[in-house]
């Protein structure tokens, strides 16, 4: 299997590794992210191995994976494809969120020493690129969670380490002690809370910035209109609360305008929405979702239509 589309590379952080722009982000396979009372509702096997196959040949070769999507579902998936494929996706892997419904969470060292290690278990593999504190634990000090990941990567298991959904004085405070290369967080043309502080703070210090929910859950690709249901099997039928101060005129109406911006450039929501990410040189990579083989398509219209530097601000200028 020979991916097809090379992608660009940014370095993460100061370490020796460099991650591709776009990565197929994996919290589907088996369930839907990190809740353990939805494991079993995402994509089945097949579907998970199918998807995979899929992102390979688009010339998607970094899997973004967590010991907590599907319960472990999903780390077990990305597991199989190696094995059943014989190729090695570069990885990246986190910790924080409970395995199941009252199991144990955070980022306790000796929690970590337990999670890893069940981590490279379920991939097959004997270590990871990129291993990411999938939260911030107040409960722990960050020196102590940090230096377990720092063991990690003295002893050959990580390549680098990092942090998700850490604000600026989270970072700042993992900054101070410890050695983070990269942080990943949400951020779309709808979610731009991290603008004012965290991508200045990642300029300043030398840090890859990465980015999940690129099109804040399906919002972004028009599958939501005013005044109409759901679609089945959609986040805002199955988890829905991240997403709950969307639904109002204010929204639709950017939404609209998005749609017709897009149709003039010959692109769908999705992909223009892809675009804006990719125009701007402070993101190191996109983590994409999809769902099916065909939800891989705005990509590659993202990576064919970059957007303009003026395109970029009458988009940004649009969602405010």
């Amino acid at each position: 299997m020979t991916p097809t589309l090379q992608l660009d590379s940014r370095p993460l952080g100061d370490s020796d590794f460099s991650i591709p722009r776009i990565a197929l982000g994996c919290g589907s396979f088996g369930g839907l992210g990190s809740t353990p009372g939805l494991a079993g509702h995402g994509l089945s096997d097949d579907e998970s191995l199918a998807l995979m196959d899929a992102a390979w040949e688009f010339g998607i070769t970094h899997f973004d994976t967590a010991d907590a999507y599907g319960s472990g579902a999903s780390e077990q998936a990305v597991g199989r494809w190696i094995r059943a494929r014989g190729v090695r996706p570069t990885l990246t892997t986190k910790t924080f969120n409970p395995m199941a419904e009252g199991a144990d969470s955070g980022l306790a060292p000796e929690r970590i020493a337990r999670q890893f290690p069940a981590s490279l278990e379920r991939l097959g593999v004997d270590h990871v690129e990129l291993y990411l504190a999938h939260a911030f634990d107040p409960e722990v000090p960050l020196d102590d969670s940090l230096a377990a990941f720092e063991a990690l990567r003295a002893a050959g298991q990580v390549s680098t380490y990092g942090v998700s959904n850490f604000d600026a004085e989270q970072l700042t405070q993992a900054l101070a002690v410890g050695a983070p290369a990269a942080v990943q967080n949400g951020y779309s043309l709808l979610e731009r809370s991290d603008e004012a502080e965290v991508l200045p703070l990642c300029g300043e210090r030398g840090l890859a910035y990465l980015v999940y929910s690129p099109l804040c859950g399906g919002w972004l690709t028009g599958k939501y209109r005013r005044g109409e249901q759901y679609p089945v099997r959609s986040r805002m039928t199955q988890l829905p609360g991240p997403y709950g101060g969307l639904t109002n005129d204010r929204t639709f109406d950017a939404l609209e305008a998005l749609e017709a911006f897009a149709f003039a450039r010959g692109s769908s929501m999705a992909g223009t929405a892809l675009a804006w990410l990719l125009a701007d040189q402070r993101v190191s990579q996109i983590v994409i979702g999809p769902g099916r083989a065909e939800h891989l398509e705005p990509a590659r219209e993202a990576l064919a239509q970059p957007l303009a530097p003026e395109e970029r601000v009458e988009l940004a200028a649009i969602f405010g």
